[in-house]
């Protein structure tokens, strides 16, 4: 796979960030007389880019922990154009999304972008974002996630808040697995990396009018799995540099105890020819091979591993690890026996979450048998029968219009609880259990019912999946207008949000920055999402989805659609300890 390292085709591809500069904000730090030039992206924002917080890590610093980048004084850093981002595949994807071209392991930077014209000793509520990509792709410059319109609502809903995105390391710059690496702290350096961030964050963001004690961290996909590891890092025993977290479409991750992560690390290693005798290899001869490769080899080696196998797994190959330090145990063990601090925290999943990633091919009883043995193997036969008994196939239809059948909705769905829903289930129950003595804990569930991206699925050859995976964050971030591609050549396609599209992408962010000001997503007076309470009213239960847009938005006590969906008998069992075992996590 050819690989562009052209910066110029990177700052084009973020251009959206510098169109319209109408001035040049300047922050300065007199403690280490540092100084940052920033620019103004639209009307009443600034932005500052490419901001580095981390060391180069090429060379001897790739899959080691990630180094402070310490400037010098008298440093002046022009922060006018979009940084590296970390090395991941070129092209691909929706047409509406950031081609990634300019990359380089010297990519630990980050954007920050804030209301103009903010006075000194200003303390505003920070949102600190984790993208997504399935740990393998990503950046924190891309198109769907400009936060200009984010911004704006904060500042027009009375809570304006700055914003903070990160590059981190993907794939196996980020998450190499192998014992070689476990003695000095080198698992789950993506997630160091992110950690780092979210520490410059804390000791910097004031510099820019940002509260360093209100801080809350939020992603979406792999996003939301990195956000839910930054809340269980080192198992409570380190003080954490936020105080609240979202997690959007992911927050704790079946089969990240197997040993896909080994196994790939190891294959990829016999592919460069680095000698890796098996999959649990100590040698450290195989890291330094590894290290040694040039960036371009070792990533196109990666790609191609990953191409080749993803018929056989859900797309994440590289994920977090127990290293014994970052993660010291299991995922759903910590959250079991509460080892994470007391935060504020919302979390929640698309209706349709999976269907994009569902094998549109499945007919069959025994083709959505095969498809969960194929991606759980963990599963035993006894688990799996019990667990398609709880989804009999005529709690769904199919869509004859779009040629998917009934079991692949059934499969769809399945998969999307195994995935994305009851994790989100069984940690925020945990964290509703810290606050016993709480009328009203600051744990929110919600299910997003709404989407602009039906017509683009139509056009693409993509009918009948419904509120997929992503679907938030256009309403999020307020970037109807990138979808219009109507000059794209797509058949049939038009660009024609409906006043409830308007209304969602001015409501959205105006809940979300609402939590990270307040704790709470809906505020009386406000135009937040209205009547959004907690998912464990006194601190109870078996928690409460709110549903957000279509036609039964809110709380899901009343919604008959969610009630349809059987989600605590279901999760119920997918969260039981012999079901989570099997699953892996």
């Amino acid at each position: 796979m050819p690989l562009s390292f052209n910066r110029a085709a990177e700052v084009l591809a973020t251009a959206s960030f510098i169109v319209g500069a109408i001035a040049s904000p300047f922050v300065t730090d007199s403690r280490r007389n540092v100084s940052y030039q920033g620019i103004t992206t639209s009307p009443g924002i600034e932005t500052f880019l490419g901001l580095p917080y981390g060391k180069d890590t090429s060379g001897d610093r790739r899959f080691a922990p990630p180094e402070p980048f310490a400037p010098p004084s008298g440093y002046v850093f022009n922060a006018t154009a979009a940084g590296p981002s970390c090395p991941q595949a070129s092209g691909g994807g929706f047409l509406f999304e950031t081609n990634v071209t300019y990359i380089s392991e010297n990519c630990l930077n980050l954007l920050l972008s804030r209301p103009s014209n903010i006075s000194h000793g200003t303390k505003l509520p920070v949102m600190a974002y984790i993208y997504g990509g399935g740990l393998n792709s990503g950046t924190a410059y891309a198109r769907t996630n400009q936060p200009d319109g984010l911004i704006q609502q904060s500042i027009e809903n009375g809570y304006p808040v700055i914003y903070v995105a990160m590059n981190y390391r993907l794939n196996i710059f980020g998450f190499a697995t192998s014992d070689a690496l476990r003695g000095n702290k080198s698992l789950n350096v993506g997630l160091r990396d992110q950690r780092l961030a979210l520490e410059w964050v804390k000791d910097n963001v004031h510099l820019f009018g940002g509260d360093p004690n209100n801080v809350t961290i939020f992603g979406q996909s792999s996003g939301g799995l990195s956000v839910e590891m930054q809340v269980l890092a080192y198992g409570s025993e380190k003080p954490v540099p936020f105080q609240g977290a979202i997690m959007q479409s992911t927050a704790l991750e079946p089969t990240m105890a197997s040993n896909i992560s080994f196994n790939a690390t190891s294959a990829i290693a016999v592919a460069a020819g680095c000698n890796a005798t098996d999959a649990f290899s100590t040698s450290p001869s195989m890291i330094d091979c590894l290290r040694s490769l040039p960036m371009e080899k070792l990533l196109n080696l990666t790609l191609d591993f990953i191409d080749e196998t993803s018929a056989n797994n859900d797309g994440d190959i590289f994920l977090p690890t127990v290293d014994q330090d970052f993660l010291p145990d299991l995922s759903s063990k910590l959250v079991a026996e509460g080892k994470f601090p007391k935060i504020k925290i919302m979390t929640g999943w698309m209706e349709n979450d999976a269907t994009l990633f569902t094998n549109s091919a499945i007919k069959t009883p025994n083709d959505t048998r095969s498809f969960f043995e194929l991606y759980y193997p963990g599963l035993n036969s006894t688990t799996l029968t019990n667990l398609l008994s709880l989804y009999p196939v005529s709690d769904f239809s199919p869509n004859t219009t779009a040629n998917l059948s009934a079991e692949f909705y059934r499969s769809a769905e399945i998969f999307r609880d195994i995935l994305l829903t009851c994790p989100s289930f069984y940690f925020a129950s945990a964290m509703a259990k810290k606050y016993p003595n709480s009328t009203e804990p600051p744990v929110y569930l919600y299910s997003g019912n709404q989407t602009i991206l039906g017509n683009y699925l139509n056009s693409t050859g993509l009918p009948g999946l419904g509120v997929i995976h992503t679907s938030e964050l256009s309403y999020l971030y307020g970037n109807l207008s990138i979808f219009n591609v109507t000059d794209a050549g797509l058949p049939g396609y038009h660009f024609d949000p409906s006043a409830s599209d308007y209304e969602l992408a001015r409501q959205l962010p105006r809940s979300w920055s609402s939590f990270a000001a307040t704790g709470k997503p809906s505020l009386v007076g406000k135009d937040t999402l209205p009547g959004w309470t907690s998912a464990y009213p006194d601190g109870k239960g078996e928690g409460i989805v709110y549903v957000i847009g279509g036609a039964e938005e809110g709380m899901a006590a009343a919604n008959q659609g969610i009630m349809k969906e059987r989600l605590r008998e279901r999760c119920g069992f997918l969260n039981s300890a012999e079901v989570i075992e099997q699953l892996q996590y």
